[in-house]
């Protein structure tokens, strides 16, 4: 049975109004994918804000109702999108954030899972892979039924910083940043391609001639990106509002599109019952299915450390 009724238009709930929140769904409200945007917040002052500016904009978009409201108004969402928490500070990593989330989510969880029951659940809170498990712990959700961002962004910010050093568009630079949406995240370099041309045959064409060693550069660069843009402005936003609205188009429209979010995972390269990333199916269901892409003996390791990291976490809170 698929979670979103087809025909129906889409109701988009916004749980959590700070600068992620808020600016996925200014992002959603461009897109045109939702008939109904709903922001709750703890702080309804801000939520109500949020929901008053952005509805001065309806004239300017495709038809949509853009309103603040309490839990109770998230009741027949299709999608609830879970930015509540407390941000990451400068100098703290996602998983400094752990213990206070993890509270929040313990009480949030369940009184979402109530109003709207019938709902997939889009969790970005960080560290969002420990959240996310413990989202689909505390809703008692199908599997299927709650994904994080992940390392959507990560990927993105992979394929970006790839097509800067190729000089090629980033539309043809395809790769994926697995693992953890954190410091133990993995680059897929075996698979890394441009033009349907692995890096390793492409390499030795390119004009450019670069020593190998690039690569723990760009992956540093990568792994860095968020605390550079914190340390700079104090939060991410824009990015991760713009990866939130690609996953939630992937999901209304049923397009089957392949992202890397977050999901459980059963025995993927020994990862067991854990949420961490990898290229998955989205559809009207929510996560279809996971892809089971070919690692080399690196990438295993390195994916089975970072699911040990985000195991050791969730013992720690459960």
């Amino acid at each position: 049975m698929t979670a979103l009724r087809p025909g129906r238009p889409a109701k988009i709930s916004v749980l959590g109004a700070g600068y992620v929140g808020s600016t996925f769904a200014y992002a959603l409200m461009i897109s045109g994918l939702a008939s109904e945007i709903v922001v709750v917040d703890v702080n309804a002052r801000k939520a109500e804000g949020e929901a008053l500016d952005l509805s001065h904009g309806v004239p300017l978009v495709r038809p949509v109702v853009v309103r603040s409201g309490t839990m109770d108004d998230m009741k027949d969402s299709d999608i609830v999108a879970i930015s509540a928490g407390t941000a990451q500070r400068p100098g703290e990593t996602r998983l400094d954030l752990v213990h206070r989330n993890a509270e929040i989510f313990r009480k949030l969880i369940p009184q979402v899972a109530e109003v709207a029951p019938d709902s997939i659940l889009l969790v970005v809170t960080n560290p969002v892979d420990v959240m996310t498990y413990l989202a689909y712990k505390f809703s008692g959700f199908p599997q299927n039924r709650v994904l994080g961002s992940g390392t959507a962004l990560d990927t993105s910010r992979f394929r970006y910083l790839l097509s800067l050093h190729c000089g090629i568009s980033a539309r043809n630079v395809h790769a994926y940043i697995i693992g953890e949406h954190g410091d133990s995240e993995v680059a897929v370099w075996s698979l890394a391609n441009i033009a349907g041309m692995r890096l390793a045959e492409y390499c030795p064409l390119c004009e450019r001639a670069c020593d190998p060693s690039f690569r723990e550069d760009l992956l540093n660069q990568v792994r860095r990106a968020a605390y550079e843009v914190i340390d700079r402005k104090g939060a991410t936003n824009w990015a991760i509002g713009l990866a939130m609205t690609e996953i939630v188009g992937s999901i209304l429209r049923n397009e089957n599109v392949v992202m890397t979010v977050s999901s459980l995972l059963h025995n993927y390269y020994g990862a067991d019952d854990v949420c961490l990333s990898v290229p998955a199916v989205l559809n009207r269901g929510g996560v279809a299915r996971t892809v089971p892409i070919q690692l080399d003996q690196s990438e295993q390791e390195a994916f089975l450390k970072s699911a040990s990291i985000i195991k050791g976490v969730l013992k720690e809170v459960l």
